[in-house]
C-alpha cells in the first residue's frame, strides 16, 4: 500500500520528530545512517517535504532538518500525500483500474474495512502522537 519512497519519509520524519528541535537540527547524513536509506535518496524526500512545509530546514554551516511544533502538527498522510500522491493509498489492492463497491476486485471486500482503518489513522494522527507513542514504548521504531 505505500511506495518505499514513502516508507522511507515516514521513518524520516519521525526520526525528526524524535531527534531535531528548532535549536537542533540534524544533517541528512545523520538521519540516512539512522534509518539505513541512501543519502542523495532521502536528501530529494527531504526537500520535497520541506517545499511544502511538512519539515522545516536551513541552509548553511548550521542548518539541517527539523521539525517545528507547527510541523508536528502534519500527519502522516500530509507525508504520503507529498510523496505519493492522493490515490496511492485508494487505489486497488490488486492494481485494477475499474475496482470499487459496485464492481469489487476479489481482495476488495477483505481490505477495504482495514484499509479505511489504515487511512483514517493516518489522517487523524499527528506526527507529534506518533512521536509519543514511540516515546512511551507503545510503539516501537529502531533508529
Amino acid at each position: 500500500m505505500l511506495s518505499n519512497s514513502s516508507k522511507y519519509a515516514i521513518k524520516a520524519v519521525l526520526y525528526l520528530a524524535l531527534n531535531s528541535s528548532e535549536e537542533k537540527r540534524v544533517m541528512v547524513k545523520n538521519i540516512s545512517t539512522a534509518i539505513n536509506v541512501p543519502q542523495a535518496y532521502l536528501a530529494k524526500l527531504l526537500q520535497e517535504l520541506s517545499k511544502e512545509r511538512i519539515i522545516s530546514s536551513v541552509k548553511g554551516p548550521k542548518g539541517g532538518f527539523f521539525l517545528s511544533s507547527l510541523n508536528l502538527q502534519n500527519t502522516l498522510m500530509d507525508v504520503i500525500d507529498v510523496i505519493d500522491g492522493k490515490k496511492r493509498l485508494n487505489s486497488c489492492v490488486l492494481s485494477l483500474e475499474k475496482c470499487d463497491l459496485d464492481k469489487p476486485c476479489p481482495l476488495h471486500n477483505i481490505i477495504s474495512p482495514v484499509k479505511h482503518k489504515f487511512i483514517y489513522n493516518l489522517q487523524n494522527k499527528t506526527i507529534k502522537d506518533f512521536s509519543l507513542e514511540i516515546k512511551s514504548g507503545i510503539s516501537f521504531l529502531p533508529l
